[in-house]
C-alpha cells in the first residue's frame, strides 16, 4: 500500500500517468506543478464548488468508530468516503514560521490541477492522493497541523485568507486515487517527536505498520 518516490515531481508524473485511463488529463510538468505566485491570481475571486456526497456513505459510516468531530475512520480499502474539511492558508499565525513549505519540506501547492493538504498523517499518510466530488483538482497531502491530528479531518491549502474563508468547513465525498507512503512519514515524524502532535503521529503509525508485520507473519 506504501511508496517511495523521490520528489514531489515523480510522485505527480506517477500520478497522472497511472491515472489516465480514467481522468482524461496528461502528465503535468514539474514547472506547472508549483504555487502561483502572481498577483493577478491571489485577486482573482475562487469559488469552491464541490457535489453533495452520496447519501448512502452517511448511512455505511453509522456503526465506524468516530473522531472527535463525530466522522467515521475507515479502513484503507475502503477509499470513498464521507471526510470533514477545513481549509488554512500560509499567513495564519501558526504557519508564519513556516511561510510556503510544507511539512514535507517543499513547496505548498495551488494549480489548477494540483493542491496541496494537510491530514493526521496516521491517517493519510505523506504522499496521498485524493479527489473530492465536484472538483476538477487533484490533491495531494504534504503538510499536517496539531488540530488534525486523531482526526480524520482533511485540511485543504488555500492562497490567502479571503480563500480560506470562502472555503469555510464542509463534509466532502472524498476519494482516494493512490495512498501515500508510512514509512516516509515516520522518517519525517521521527525527527519531530519533540512536537507532541508528531510524536502522536509517529505512535500510531508504529502501531499500524507493526500490527501489520504481526499479522503478515501470522499467517
Amino acid at each position: 500500500m506504501t511508496f517511495r518516490l523521490s520528489s514531489a515531481a515523480a510522485l505527480i508524473a506517477l500520478l497522472f500517468s497511472s491515472c489516465a485511463s480514467d481522468s482524461g488529463v496528461s502528465v503535468i510538468s514539474k514547472s506547472r506543478a508549483t504555487s502561483y505566485s502572481g498577483s493577478s491570481f491571489m485577486q482573482r475571486a475562487e469559488v469552491y464548488t464541490t457535489a453533495q456526497p452520496c447519501p448512502t456513505l452517511a448511512q455505511k459510516a453509522v456503526d465506524k468508530p468516530k473522531d472527535k468531530h463525530g466522522m467515521a475512520f475507515y479502513k484503507p480499502s475502503e477509499r470513498t468516503r464521507l471526510v470533514r474539511t477545513t481549509a488554512y492558508t500560509c499567513t495564519e499565525d501558526d504557519h508564519l514560521e513556516y511561510g510556503s513549505m510544507n511539512a514535507a519540506g517543499t513547496p505548498l501547492r495551488y494549480t489548477d490541477r494540483v493542491r496541496s493538504a494537510a491530514a493526521d498523517w496516521a491517517v493519510y499518510p505523506v504522499g496521498t492522493v485524493f479527489r473530492i466530488k465536484g472538483m476538477n483538482q487533484l490533491f495531494v497531502v504534504d503538510d499536517y497541523g496539531s488540530a488534525l491530528t486523531g482526526t480524520n479531518t482533511v485540511d485543504i491549502y488555500t492562497p490567502c485568507k479571503a480563500h480560506m474563508g470562502a472555503w469555510g468547513r464542509r463534509q466532502v465525498e472524498l476519494t482516494v486515487v493512490q495512498w501515500g507512503s508510512y514509512a516516509r512519514s515516520a522518517e519525517i515524524l521521527s525527527k519531530r517527536t519533540h512536537h507532541a502532535h508528531c510524536a502522536q503521529m509517529y505512535a500510531a503509525i508504529n502501531r499500524l505498520t507493526s500490527g501489520r508485520t504481526t499479522a503478515t507473519a501470522a499467517r
